[in-house]
């Protein structure tokens, strides 16, 4: 007996000790991350200056006399994951509220198909049905020379967004103790009335997670961007073709040396400490949530 229960608890300390290297290797792989980032990322900044690198409007970096501002990648990264979040995150919300809760089954089968394969598509075909597609279709609707701009790339990166919203709200909503609705319909609610009266607010955590996981996809999106946005380094403007963070490090990585090579893993650092900022700033206010 003695022997059994040894056992048990020697395979227990190989599952836990298990568990906590995993654990370990996953906060090395981002510390290594950061501190490569950082020691990459800093000498440039030093010698640009942080103020003219950071609020810089001009972005120059193989002219004669180079220009390192980043500012537009910096407003155009904000306004278009923005502008996907308040696109997306209501179509896939309600989207999951239908699926979870009043959705037949043979619907939801296909829908939820649908959602799993929008999921595993490639960035690369989002990028190219935008360019055959979305950019044709907003230049002839409003009358510009060009389609490949700021909306464009905002829609993309909406439709991109909605499988990880819609999945894990599923998810989140579909957890909710059937008990809860039962008592909100015996009380007299309608079922509309329960679904986004006790429904929804008992699985705003999952929910909340669902949208830090659609501005994360937005933010680090690079090459659909790439391809419907322009690709061109000005201020953020509707219908005028722009640069993302993203974009602006993958478009000049592969033929960049010296203090250009420097400034791009400087804007790899923003946009790390940018992520890092979002997901720090979301967790704050969830956990405020929870504790009121």
């Amino acid at each position: 007996m003695k022997t059994k229960v040894s056992r048990k608890e020697a395979a227990e300390k190989i599952i836990h000790g298990t568990f906590l290297i995993l654990g370990l290797v996953t906060v090395g792989c981002v510390l290594l991350i950061t501190i490569y980032l950082v020691i990459a990322g800093i000498p440039a900044i030093g010698k640009i200056g942080f103020f003219k690198f950071v609020f810089g409007s001009t972005w120059a970096s193989t002219a004669a006399e180079p220009s390192y501002g980043i500012l537009p990648f910096i407003l155009t990264s904000i306004y278009g994951t923005a502008g996907a979040i308040v696109i997306g995150v209501p179509v896939g919300f309600f989207t999951a509220v239908y699926l979870s809760k009043v959705a037949s089954k043979r619907v939801k089968t296909v829908m939820g198909e649908a959602v799993s394969l929008l999921a595993g598509i490639p960035s690369v075909v989002y990028g190219l049905v935008g360019m055959l597609v979305l950019v044709p279709a907003i230049r002839n609707i409003f009358g510009i020379p060009d389609g490949s701009g700021l909306l464009a790339a905002i829609i993309v990166l909406a439709v991109m967004i909605l499988p990880s919203i819609i999945k894990v709200s599923v998810n989140a909503l579909e957890a909710v103790p059937k008990e809860y609705e039962d008592a909100s319909l015996a009380l007299g609610a309608t079922p509309t009335e329960t679904y986004f009266r006790v429904s929804v607010p008992a699985a705003k955590s999952g929910i909340a997670s669902a949208v830090v996981l659609g501005v994360g996809r937005a933010i680090g999106e690079a090459m659909a961007v790439m391809m419907v946005s322009g690709n061109v380094p000005n201020m953020p403007s509707l219908f005028q073709s722009v640069r993302f963070l993203t974009t602006a490090v993958a478009s000049e990585m592969s033929y960049s040396a010296g203090l250009q090579r420097q400034a791009l893993f400087s804007i790899a650092l923003v946009l790390f400490l940018f992520i890092m900022l979002i997901n720090a700033t979301l967790n704050f206010f969830l956990k405020r949530k929870r504790e009121g």
